[in-house]
Order: C-alpha cells, then sequence, then structure tokens
C-alpha cells in the first residue's frame, strides 16, 4: 500500500512542473506595468464580469445535472469545474484535459451514478462546444459581410468552411447519440470485448441503457430547462464579449465592430490548437491581429499581459479547488 501514499505526490509533481512551465512563459514583467492602466471601476467591472461568466458556467451544468434528477449543489459543480479547467489548462489543448477527473468527483465525491455523471458532464460540454463553435460561425460570417475587399489578408472563406464542417460534425454526433444509442453500445462492446470479464466493465451495457434512456427523457421532457441552459449560455458569451470590449476600450484607440470581430476571432481559434494554455497560440493570434488591424504591437503585449494576468488568478483558484477535492476525497 505504499504506492497508494506516494500516489498524490506523483499526480501534484507533473501538475506542479507544468504550472512552473506555463508561469515561466507568461509575460510577468509586462503584466506588472499593465497593471496600472486600469481605473477602479474598470478592475470592478473585470472582476465582476469573471464571476459572473462562472456562475453561469456552474448555473447551467446544475439546471442540466437538475434536469437528470443528480443530487448535486451549484457550490460543488463550481468547484469540480474550476478544478477541472485549472487540468484543462495545464494539459495540451485548453478545451479538453480534466473531464475524466470531473466524472471521478461526481462519481465519487457527490455520489452519482457513473451514467448520470458521465450524462450530465456530457450535456454540458456538448452544450458548450456547440455554442461555442455556433458564435465563431456566426462572427466569422460577419467578418466576410463587413470586411473590404483590400483587407482581404485571411481567407475567412475557408475559415468559415472548417468551423461549419466542425459544427455540422458535432450535430450529427448528437443526433446519433439521441437516435441510434445501439450502434454506439454496440462498438462500445466490440472496444470492450477484451475485457469483458473485468467486474467494472460487466454492467457497461446496463449502464449504457441506463444513459440513453435517461438522455431521451431529458430532451423530451425537459425543453424548459434546456432553453434555460441555452439562455445561460449565450449570456456567458456575452460576459465574454463585453470582457474584450472593456479590456480593448483601456488602449483609447478606433474600435468599430469589424476590428472587434478580427480580434474576438483570432483569439478563440488559437485555443483550439493543442498547447496548454493556448501559451504561444494566443500570444502570435492576438500580434497578428492587430497587425491586420494596423494597431500598435505595444497595445497588443498589454492585451496579453492583461489575458494572462486573468489566466494565472484562474489556474491559482482552480488549483486551490482541485487541491480540496483531492483533500477531501
Amino acid at each position: 500500500m505504499t504506492w497508494l501514499k506516494a500516489l498524490p505526490f506523483l499526480l501534484w509533481l507533473p501538475a506542479l512542473l507544468l504550472v512552473g512551465a506555463v508561469f515561466s512563459q507568461l509575460p510577468l514583467a509586462t503584466i506588472t506595468l499593465t497593471i496600472g492602466t486600469l481605473s477602479f471601476n474598470q478592475w470592478l467591472a473585470w472582476i465582476g464580469l469573471n464571476l459572473v461568466i462562472i456562475l453561469l458556467a456552474a448555473k447551467r451544468w446544475w439546471v442540466l445535472s437538475n434536469l437528470l434528477k443528480l443530487p448535486v449543489g451549484v457550490g460543488q459543480l463550481l468547484m469540480i469545474r474550476q478544478a477541472g479547467q485549472a487540468v484543462n489548462f495545464i494539459t495540451p489543448g485548453p478545451q479538453f484535459g480534466g473531464e475524466p477527473l470531473q466524472i471521478f468527483w461526481l462519481y465519487k465525491r457527490c455520489h452519482l451514478p457513473l451514467h448520470g455523471a458521465l450524462l450530465a458532464l456530457g450535456l454540458n460540454r456538448f452544450y458548450e462546444l456547440w455554442i461555442n463553435f455556433t458564435i465563431l460561425v456566426l462572427a466569422v460570417l460577419l467578418l466576410l459581410l463587413l470586411a473590404s475587399p483590400a483587407g482581404a489578408v485571411a481567407n475567412w472563406q475557408e475559415i468559415l468552411l472548417s468551423l461549419t464542417t466542425i459544427l455540422l460534425t458535432l450535430s450529427l454526433f448528437g443526433w446519433f447519440i439521441l437516435k441510434r444509442p445501439e450502434r454506439v453500445l454496440a462498438w462500445l462492446k466490440r472496444l470492450a470485448r477484451r475485457w469483458q470479464h473485468h467486474p467494472r466493465l460487466q454492467h457497461i451495457e446496463t449502464h449504457w441503457q441506463r444513459l440513453g434512456s435517461d438522455l431521451k427523457d431529458a430532451v423530451t421532457a425537459g425543453k424548459p430547462a434546456l432553453f434555460k441552459t441555452f439562455i445561460f449560455s449565450l449570456c456567458g458569451w456575452a460576459g465574454l464579449l463585453l470582457e474584450l470590449w472593456l479590456l480593448l476600450g483601456v488602449f483609447d484607440f478606433a474600435l468599430d465592430m469589424s476590428a472587434f470581430l478580427v480580434v474576438l476571432v483570432a483569439m478563440r481559434l488559437s485555443f483550439l490548437l493543442p498547447l496548454p494554455g493556448g501559451v504561444g497560440s494566443l500570444e502570435a493570434a492576438l500580434f497578428w491581429a492587430f497587425q491586420y488591424l494596423s494597431w500598435p504591437a505595444e497595445a497588443a503585449v498589454g492585451l496579453i499581459a492583461l489575458m494572462r494576468l486573468r489566466d494565472a488568478i484562474m489556474l491559482i483558484g482552480g488549483l486551490g479547488c482541485l487541491r480540496v477535492l483531492q483533500a477531501s476525497r
């Protein structure tokens, strides 16, 4: 049992090394200089916006969990979400990474059935991803309508086609899970055939059937709750857009809708690359966007500094939640 006692250390050591690697790439000197550019009211608005965005995301997850009749509170989901986000940040690919741990915490800490934990997290992540790509598609479509021929440095048509393909694939996947769950079950059974005598996999068919029936019940009988989660997602995105507008407003240059969309799309696309925390990809995307708009590079450095300051605070908070969850286990 000695190795079990050493397991927490073995888990935290690579995590802390990754955190150190991420922090070493952050523009700490520029962050210190840029902090003074925000007024007290701007600080309050920035902090308040981020708190509202986090709470809206946790509330959306809680509504979906409540729809599935899972006994879990908003506070627990908030802590689990922030811990999972911290893991996402320090792993390759800011979109995924902490989900297995979130399922583990829902199952062990909150005592939820395994199929219920999978379904609640899956629905929440599917909602988030689908709406994220929908907003991106709409933003690029607006750029195509607003961009002048002289500003055709970026091929927005190709970007729009790629994003639309991903969005349609996500939609098709959701439809397939909902309408043809037996085919997915057959695929899982073939995948797990080698381990079919393992005690934890003997009930996979039962878990999948329960998951499929709960999903159908949620979609057919829970349309008001699903609509509410959709509204929460839109409000969260409105908060993200308002935050970016607030940060861009700090630098006092002309900002129209087209310029705002260029920065937004460049930022969101950078987070699709498999890099921890988007370190490197975000910086490159913002420098490209500012060059595209003929804005000063110093402003790009300042904006990056503010965003990385927010990321650092979120990462520290998420690691604190991760430590609490591990200690309580």
